[in-house]
């Protein structure tokens, strides 16, 4: 049983209705440093994907890459300071993405 809706586990919409965040559309690519000890973070923000999809592009990312990173509340972040290669890897597959921040 779903502890939210009540109905059986394979019966259950929770997960599904949750599962896409709401945006605007458009992926934005940026290099933060801050809390990080000043190493550049790049972070991938607005990806109108389901959870688990958005794991997988996170461990596309983070191979093409060749370091490491992580996916926090529905933002990928990159270690390292990939800006370029994350927009280009992104615009390839069909998002559409603007370089945010200086």
């Amino acid at each position: 049983m779903c502890p939210v809706c009540r109905n059986s586990v394979d019966r259950c919409g929770c997960k599904k209705a949750a599962a896409v965040p709401a945006g605007d559309g458009i992926v934005r690519v940026s290099r933060e440093t801050k809390g990080r000890g000043g190493k550049a973070v790049t972070v991938v923000k607005g990806v109108a994907l389901a959870e688990a999809d958005l794991v997988k592009l996170a461990q596309q990312l983070k191979a093409s890459c060749g370091s490491g990173g992580t996916v926090k509340d529905g933002v990928i972040e990159v270690q390292g300071d990939h800006c370029d290669k994350v927009v280009a890897l992104l615009t390839a597959q069909g998002h559409k993405v603007k370089r945010a921040g200086g």
